[in-house]
């Protein structure tokens, strides 16, 4: 499986960075390739491709803000949250975006 996802939060600093560190390790540990797009006050990082967007089963949108480009995730399971809660609980929100991902087989 492989799922994309974007962090951002108001200031787009710590808490962007540690949500996407805790989605990283923990879809590491539960065998699901991710690429994660961090968003914040230096701009769209590690930037999600078309061919990303393509290739994925589903996304996860965790964030406190508006995120840019909403759009180009459209018509992909998407799982959304806040960055908080990727902190605190990622592998529930990854097999929450798997069922997700199941149900729309």
């Amino acid at each position: 499986m492989y799922i994309v996802c974007v962090t951002s939060c108001p200031a787009g600093l710590a808490h962007t960075f540690m949500a996407a560190a805790n989605l990283e390790k923990t879809a590491k540990k539960l065998g699901v390739e991710i690429k994660v797009e961090r968003q914040g006050i230096a701009g769209i990082e590690n930037e999600i491709t078309e061919e990303d967007i393509e290739r994925a089963d589903g996304v996860i949108l965790a964030a406190d803000v508006s995120i840019a480009q909403r759009e180009r995730f459209d018509g992909k399971p998407i799982v959304e949250c806040g960055v908080s809660e990727a902190i605190k609980n990622p592998e529930g929100i990854i097999n929450k975006l798997i069922e997700e991902v199941k149900k729309n087989g």
